[in-house]
């Protein structure tokens, strides 16, 4: 069978229930795939085991399934992955004369490939010096011990270092003092982080931007800028509190408005309700007023009459035709000096003469129910 894809690995995430995984390459064994389970929050990668954590099944198909036993299924948050991992042995014998088989052949040179594909899969992920790059060794002989705490690094011509020390502090800059690469020091003057980018002894004073060796530090730590900038910071700070400030009182003062506003505005309806209320009294008063003027009018009228009868020297009241009360009329007069009043038909039609004595006095007639 020959081998037709150079997909060596599949990966997918674990979301706590799925069990059953695929891959798409082929093995001879089910113990030539590697599971492996990757926290993805921490990186830290565990290789399980077969038969304890999971089974496999397609053994010698282009394609087969990873089932994970019950209590290792993944979880959300982790990334499954299945690599194939062939033995790198030859376990095909040959003897002199005897039938070769072709499938026995063809396994073979399988296993080969299989290898080769995972050998560049494990190439594709290193780090390496592309096809027109140059370096004269990428061997180094250092041991362990002179390795410690150093970094790998590159030197002044380009090739590989491994005792490269990351950098020492060495707390405040002062003159005269020897100073190595890599060394970091303190600008008192200004706060500033510098880093020695070429090996001397110090001299000169502070600040090291204007220091006759200020070509020989590199500033990594701008400390006075970012002091500056915590200060404008802070007054930004402060204005905008100022801000916040100024407009709640603003509008405390448009709540006090709205307010004065509304009150103005019940005060001028109250007033316009009094308004139409004393239009209404003073339309009441003038009808009453109207009245009382007619009331005046008719009674001018009827003193007009009784003074007509006055000046006549005589005058008589009569009781309606149906009055049968004798001396009802004569009780309700009353006579004035020099006055006489004479009753006729009393207890039926009655009639009442009133005569002045001297017909130049004045009199009218008051007549009560």
């Amino acid at each position: 069978m020959t081998i037709s894809t150079t997909t060596i690995k599949n990966s997918y995430s674990g979301n706590g229930s799925t069990s059953a995984f695929t891959y798409s390459f082929k093995i001879t064994d089910d113990d030539d795939i590697q599971v492996i389970i990757r926290t993805d929050s921490t990186g830290v990668e565990t290789v399980k085991t077969k038969t304890t954590h999971y089974n496999v099944s397609g053994v010698g198909s282009n394609s087969g399934t990873v089932t994970f036993t019950s209590g290792n299924i993944p979880a959300s948050g982790e990334t499954v992955v299945l690599r194939r991992s062939t033995p790198q042995t030859q376990g095909m014998d040959l003897i002199e004369n005897d039938p070769m088989p072709a499938d026995t052949l063809e396994t073979a040179h399988d296993k080969i490939t299989s290898i080769a594909q995972e050998l560049q899969e494990a190439n594709d992920r290193s780090i390496k010096l592309s096809r027109t790059n140059t370096m004269t060794s990428t061997e180094f002989t250092v041991g362990a011990t002179d390795r410690a705490n150093k970094i790998l690094s590159f030197d002044s011509s380009g090739e590989i270092a491994v005792t490269q020390e990351l950098g020492t502090f060495k707390g405040n800059w002062a003159a005269s003092t020897s100073y190595a690469v890599r060394d970091l020091v303190k600008d008192t003057s200004t706060g500033n982080i510098f880093f020695v980018n070429s090996a001397h002894t110090s001299s000169g004073s502070q600040p090291l931007t204007t220091n006759t060796n200020s070509a020989k530090y590199d500033l990594i730590v701008d400390a006075a800028s970012a002091t500056t900038s915590a200060t404008n910071a802070a007054s930004s700070a402060t204005a905008a509190a100022s801000s916040a400030t100024a407009a709640a009182s603003s509008a405390s003062t448009a709540t006090t408005q709205a307010s004065n506003a509304s009150t103005s505005a019940s005060t001028a309806s109250t007033q316009a309700s009094n308004a139409s209320t004393s239009a209404t009294n003073a339309a009441s008063s003038a009808t009453a007023a109207a009245t009382s003027a007619t009331n005046a009018a008719t009674s001018a009228t009827a003193a007009a009459s009784s003074a007509a009868a006055a000046a006549s020297g005589s005058s008589s009241v009569k009781v309606s035709s149906n009055d049968t009360t004798a001396g009802l009329l004569l009780a309700k007069l009353t006579a004035g000096s020099n006055i006489t009043l004479t009753e006729t038909n009393d207890g039926g039609n009655e009639t009442v003469t009133v005569a002045a004595a001297d017909n130049s006095i004045p009199f009218s007639i008051a007549l009560g129910g």
